[in-house]
């Protein structure tokens, strides 16, 4: 594991560090994959993430304590001083929220790292007032994202990213 981390910035909830997880504690085989070819190559990965706006967002595990790294497809907030992505707690459409979603309920500050960059930020549920436009433009985006949004017997939740400024090292 990584031993790279940081301390959470100004505004953040939790004070603790989120240590960076190199994948291990990710149950999830093919995430394990993408997690390893996302850091190697700069943050590109083929497959079925091939040309996708992907990240990895490190979250606390709510029950165990420790860092989990997952891969997440993200919008890009239109304003580029927002400081924040958008990511999509659909599960492909499952009836579960995925795992990250419980973690960063229970402590929102997370890990970002999108290509090269690694950085800290607070994860909150956008203002409802958003919710269906910023579907409506992931949607327009990746058409897949409405096949999971009528799949799912539940209403998806859409996480803000906003970055802390505080960059995180990394060891690797």
């Amino acid at each position: 594991m990584s031993s790279a981390s940081g301390t959470v910035g100004a505004g953040a909830v939790d004070s603790h560090a989120v240590d960076i997880d190199d994948g291990v504690n990710n149950a999830n085989p093919f995430n394990r994959r993408v997690i390893e070819e996302f850091r190697a190559n700069g943050g590109r990965v083929g497959g079925p993430f091939e040309g996708a706006s992907l990240l990895l967002l490190t979250t606390r595990g709510a029950k165990s304590g420790l860092p989990r790294t997952t891969p997440a497809v993200y919008l890009p907030d239109p304003r580029p001083d927002s400081g924040r992505l958008v990511v999509f707690a659909s599960n492909g459409g499952s009836e579960k929220a995925p795992g990250w979603y419980h973690n960063l309920l229970r402590d929102p500050a997370v890990v970002v790292e999108v290509g090269t960059e690694r950085y800290e930020a607070r994860a909150t549920p956008v203002d409802p007032r958003e919710h269906d436009e910023l579907w409506r433009r992931q949607i327009e985006r990746d058409p897949n994202f409405a096949e999971f949004r009528d799949r799912a017997p539940r209403t998806i939740p859409v996480i803000a990213l906003t970055r802390t400024d505080q960059s995180v090292a990394s060891s690797g």
